[in-house]
């Protein structure tokens, strides 16, 4: 009866440790930087909408999440990750590695450039969301597999 536990203890320990470096393979890290890039681009989004109030604290939140995503995200593409983990990569990053890190630099950039002169009001909003959006989606269009 002991045996049977210590092999369901060992197995369970295994089965946590696996879970724990998946969450810490490239592919996910990077999904997380694009969820969180994601999730502040529909923060700005609303505002910029008129479906949530002008807020400059979520504003700068925003812009600041997307800067700090935008650096890290390049960071988590080496060679052994080309496939696995549900990953969207196109295998043209890799070919491009230079051109991809510039976009992401940019994204990274354009977003410190507006947290230092933060956007004032709804309609600035939109328009920081223009310069953002045309980032992401020049990017996405070279280097995002649609699955």
């Amino acid at each position: 009866m002991k045996k049977n536990h210590l092999i369901a203890g060992a197995l369970a320990l295994c089965l946590g440790a696996g879970s724990v470096l998946a969450q810490d393979a490239p592919q996910m890290l990077r999904q997380d930087d694009m969820k969180a890039i994601g999730q502040a681009m529909g923060q700005l989004g609303a505002i910029a909408k008129g479906q949530k109030d002008y807020d400059p604290v979520v504003v700068e939140g925003a812009l600041s999440s997307i800067a700090d995503h935008a650096k890290d995200f390049p960071t988590h593409f080496p060679a052994d990750s080309k496939t696995g983990n549900d990953t969207e990569a196109s295998p043209a990053i890799w070919e491009n590695m230079d051109d991809f890190t510039a976009r992401a630099d940019k994204l990274a950039a354009d977003a410190t450039a507006l947290l230092a002169d933060l956007p004032a009001d709804q309609a600035a909003v939109g328009k920081a969301m223009q310069t953002l959006g045309a980032n992401c989606g020049s990017c996405h269009e070279i280097y995002r597999v649609k699955n």
